[in-house]
């Protein structure tokens, strides 16, 4: 049976990242694994040395106290992740599902991907955490890395979700693009999806013969694709293609550059999932 990792911290994505894990189940008839970590990084309060600063006894008494919170916050944050869980087990079970695995697990997200995602045929998590209140135009901070180190397809959710009946595919040529590909034509979840296929950048005649030859691949797998091939920087040609076509997800390959490059011209994936108002669904 398929497994969909769904990831939450319990912030204001959570529900959307249980609606898309629900949509998507219902689509691969998959079990969703809901996974809360507790960092014990983010959770608890780092515990100084106050050598030299202040008097030994006085020192003792601080560093007792500081004990005694940090369990008293260790304690808090089980009891919170607790929380999570049931709320996310309640809202996956009020959209119809029944095969629900609900695990708390100490550690950093990474940690949690790492040991879990083996079994996982995709990974959802919002695309910001718990810090979204704070800067809502930041990715969560282990956003890029979890991508980066996913095996399998990862979906990035928005703040809410919407049906999704029509999705952009942003086609460049490259391994991961076509790994997109090969996912659309193998597996239920975007079958019946009304599909568009882009290519952008530098749209000469091998981007159009790459380009014809995904739409042909998904044509003989009965997604009849409608092709666009508009050049000038993708970034702002995937996002207006997004909005003018009415998509409600975009599909693309992660990260297909080095990260020296990345650094230099900056990356096209993480501007795409950081401005885009629909869900984003990643392959490596």
């Amino acid at each position: 049976m398929p497994i969909i990792l769904a990831c939450t911290d319990g912030s204001s994505y959570a529900p959307s990242v249980y609606d898309h894990s629900a949509w998507a189940a219902r689509r691969l008839g998959a079990r969703v694994h809901v996974l809360h970590l507790l960092d014990a990084h983010r959770e608890s309060p780092a515990l100084m040395d106050y050598t030299g600063t202040i008097g030994l006894n006085a020192q003792a008494n601080l560093m007792q106290e500081l004990v005694e919170t940090e369990q008293a916050l260790g304690r808090a944050a089980q009891s919170k992740g607790r929380i999570v869980l049931t709320a996310a087990r309640q809202r996956l079970e009020t959209a119809g599902l029944t095969d629900i695995v609900a695990d708390q697990k100490h550690g950093s997200l990474l940690e949690g991907i790492a040991e879990f995602e083996g079994e996982a045929d995709l990974v959802v998590l919002g695309k910001r955490g718990e810090a979204a209140a704070v800067d809502p135009h930041h990715l969560g901070g282990n956003l890029e890395r979890v991508i980066r180190s996913c095996h399998h397809p990862v979906l990035v959710t928005p703040l809410t979700f919407e049906p999704i009946e029509r999705m952009l595919i942003a086609f460049d040529g490259g391994p991961s693009a076509r790994k997109a590909i090969e996912f659309a034509v193998a597996s239920p979840l975007l079958k019946g999806i009304d599909c568009h296929l882009l290519t952008t950048g530098r749209v000469d005649d091998d981007a159009r013969w790459f380009l014809g030859e995904a739409a042909e691949k998904l044509r003989v797998a009965g997604i009849d694709a409608t092709t666009h091939a508009h050049g000038g920087d993708p970034e702002s040609v995937i996002a207006e293609s997004v909005e003018t076509i009415g998509a409600q997800l975009l599909v693309m390959g992660a990260y297909g550059h080095s990260r020296i490059r990345q650094f230099i011209v900056g990356s096209t994936t993480t501007t795409m999932v950081r401005t885009c108002p629909v869900p984003v669904l990643l392959f490596r």
